[in-house]
This record gives C-alpha cells, sequence and structure tokens, in this order.
C-alpha cells in the first residue's frame, strides 16, 4: 500500500477502536514500521515522531538537522532543535489526546512489535496519553498485500517449490562423487540467480542430526556428506528482485534411498498432521466467523504433537509474518516462545511450519498461507509425500 492508503486505513482502524491517534516514534531507525508510514530522501540521526490523529492531517516531528530529508514527505513538518523544544513541540502535539497507540507490547509479550524504549513511552505518559499497544493497528495499517503482492509472491512460491525438488534430484545425480551438504545450497543459490529472486541468507540443507538444528546453514568448512540411508531436510526462502517484492518460504524434506524407514515416516506423518490440523481450524473458524489470535492456531498443532508423545521436540513457535521481510512484522502464529494475541486479519500472509526435531533427524514441513477474505489458502507448494531420492 501507498503512504495515503496507509493513512486511510489506519484512521479507519483508530475511529473503530475509538483510540484518538497514533503515535510511531524512531530512532536511529529502531523501528521499521516508521519507515513504513513516511519517507525520507536521506540518511536520519535524531528521534522523530509521526503522529497521526482518528481524523485529520498527520504530522511529524524531526531535528532541525534531519528536517531537509523530509521537505517531500507530504505531511506537516514541525522542526525541533534542543531538547526543550522537543518536548515543547511533543506536548502540544499530544494536546488534548487521552490515548495513542505505540510499536509497545505489555511485558514485551511480543518482541517484534516492541519497537519503542521504556523510556519513551514513559516520556509520552508523562504528557497525559494512555499508551496502548498498536499490535494490531499496525499489521492492519502496513501489512495487508495488494492483489499485485500475492501474485508476485505465489509466483516466488511456485519457483521454490520447483527448486527444492531439482535440488533433490541434483543431490540424488552425485551421490556417488560424495556431494556435500554445502553444494546442494550452492545449487540452490545459483538456481535463484537464474530464476531472479534472492536471499540475503539460507538455504537450510540438513541431513540426519544437522536437521535437528532448525537453522542449520552449512558452509563451505563445515558441511556433510549426502549418503545412501540420509534423511535430508531442505528449507528456503526468496523475494523477487524488483522493488516490492515480497518473500515466500518453505521447508521439504526427503530420505535417501527406495522407501522411507518407519520411525521417519511415523515423525513426518505427525509433522504434516499438525499442519494441516492448524490450517483446518483456520478455515473452519473463518466459516464459522470467529476471529482468530496468532497463539491460538500455534496451540492447535501444538496439541496435536503433544498428544502424539512429541510435545518436547517441538521447540519453536508454529510461524512467522511473511512480507517485505522473510519474517516480517504482521501476527505471529506463536503462544510458544512469545504470547501473540494479534489477530489473523485478512491480505496477510503467514508460514505454517510445525517441526519435531529428534537427536538423530529433524523433521519440518513449512506452507506459506494467505488469509484472503474468502479465508486461508496455502499460497505456496505442499509437500504430502517424502521425497525419495535414488543415486543415478
Amino acid at each position: 500500500m501507498n503512504q495515503q492508503e496507509i493513512y486511510r486505513t489506519a484512521q479507519e482502524y483508530l475511529s473503530q477502536e475509538g483510540i484518538p491517534g497514533w503515535l510511531v516514534y524512531d530512532y536511529r531507525h529502531a523501528n521499521p514500521v516508521f519507515w513504513l508510514v513516511i519517507s525520507s530522501s536521506g540518511h536520519v540521526t535524531r528521534p522523530c515522531y509521526f503522529y497521526l490523529p482518528a481524523q485529520g492531517t498527520p504530522s511529524l516531528l524531526v531535528h532541525h538537522v534531519d528536517a531537509g530529508k523530509f521537505a517531500d514527505s507530504g505531511v506537516v513538518v514541525t522542526v525541533y532543535s534542543s531538547r526543550d523544544s522537543m518536548l515543547k513541540s511533543l506536548r502540544g502535539l499530544l494536546s488534548g489526546v487521552t490515548k495513542v497507540a505505540m510499536e509497545y507490547s505489555p511485558e514485551n509479550a511480543m518482541p517484534r512489535v516492541s519497537r519503542v524504549d521504556a523510556g519513551t513511552v514513559e516520556l509520552v505518559r508523562s504528557m497525559g496519553p494512555e499508551v496502548v499497544s498498536s499490535a494490531d493497528l499496525m499489521q492492519y495499517a502496513t501489512h495487508q498485500w495488494t492483489p499485485e503482492q500475492l501474485a508476485d509472491h505465489r509466483t516466488t512460491a511456485g519457483k521454490l517449490g520447483r527448486i527444492v525438488n531439482e535440488a533433490f534430484a541434483y543431490a540424488g545425480e552425485h551421490l556417488a562423487e560424495s556431494i556435500t551438504e554445502f553444494q546442494v545450497a550452492e545449487f540452490i543459490r545459483n538456481r535463484f540467480a537464474a530464476e531472479s529472486i534472492e536471499s540475503p541468507d539460507g538455504p537450510i540443507v540438513a541431513v540426519n542430526a544437522n536437521a535437528s538444528d532448525p537453522h542449520y546453514e552449512p558452509a563451505a568448512n563445515k558441511t556433510s556428506v549426502i549418503k545412501q540411508g540420509d534423511w535430508l531436510l531442505i528449507d528456503l526462502w526468496a523475494k523477487g528482485t524488483a522493488p516490492g517484492s515480497v518473500y515466500a518460504d518453505i521447508t521439504w524434506v526427503a530420505y535417501v534411498g527406495d522407501t522411507v524407514p518407519k520411525r521417519q515416516q511415523e515423525i513426518f506423518d505427525i509433522v504434516i498432521g499438525a499442519r494441516d490440523a492448524a490450517l483446518r481450524y483456520l478455515e473452519d473458524a473463518h466459516n464459522q466467523g470467529t476471529p482468530v489470535l496468532g497463539w491460538q492456531a500455534d496451540q492447535v498443532a501444538r496439541d496435536f504433537i503433544d498428544s502424539r508423545g512429541y510435545g518436547e521436540y517441538f521447540t519453536h513457535r508454529l510461524g512467522h509474518s511473511i512480507g517485505f521481510e522473510v519474517h516480517s512484522e504482521a501476527v505471529n502464529l506463536d503462544g510458544f516462545e512469545t504470547h501473540d494475541t494479534r489477530r489473523i486479519i485478512p491480505g496477510i500472509c503467514f508460514s505454517i511450519e510445525p517441526g519435531i526435531y529428534l537427536p538423530e533427524f529433524g523433521v519440518r514441513s513449512e506452507i506459506d498461507v494467505f488469509m484472503s477474505a474468502d479465508g486461508p489458502f496455502a499460497s505456496s507448494p505442499v509437500q504430502h509425500e517424502v521425497v525419495l531420492i535414488q543415486g543415478s
């Protein structure tokens, strides 16, 4: 969304919730939300305050040395120089305001939301307003995708689905040459370049016990050979190279051999069962008109795995927001690492990726899900069976 659309959407939310205004604070790029609601023409070095009332025009409070960077921002700019002048201007900005939303999470329950330091929250409170969390407001105003972004995401997701299967085939073709995890990762990176998609890190290519480290990445000097009888997990994420592209992120698993061993098949079936149970829960809730919070979706998958006796081996949240970053700013499916109370709203994308990490191997199955106005759907390829890798 462009900035005018963000302002319109944010004011719609503020009016619905009875919140007089949204105060977005940033110092040295600590708050990425600030840079979604306002743009500058260069490097900004001093504290900035953007205020959007529920009705009326937005305004910006910036230091004199940075004021020129916002000359084309399209909002009213108030300039301060000293701390005293900043306090006076901020007090004027908030005069008569009883409540403001800020990027603040009580007790830091949602670290992704909690971007404003405690001192600044104290300062704003000292001027009269009650400070409430912008958790739902922020995602509502800045993270609902356009149809073009959804199409871009689905194109990239389709490429990832093809590349992960090509990577499994590549490993099989080179088994006799003692191919390594790192070599497969290099193959994936080369395929990214050929498909005009990119990522600053990854992918994860992990055999056996390495797959039990959810963020394992092989390196040239730290890699394992892929052999007959190995379990192989590949997690890959990327976005298009065009400005404004958004990410896709999937994880698939394979076995090097003719038949998946009983133990690996059991764990795989539990993991995809938990994945599918969470998606069905979201579908059913939508059909019933019932809002779902991030932590509730996590609990469904966690209960599924726990009931099969593997709860202690599911060691991370169920899913994360997907957007301009692979781990983005909207709701996470998380009641384990944090307690995400944000609503799962139409227009956002997130992963569903339960995992079970045993000492000898790990299984994760990751899909991307888009919450449309008509309900949630998998927006990426979905793995239903373990891929079998056979040497050539």
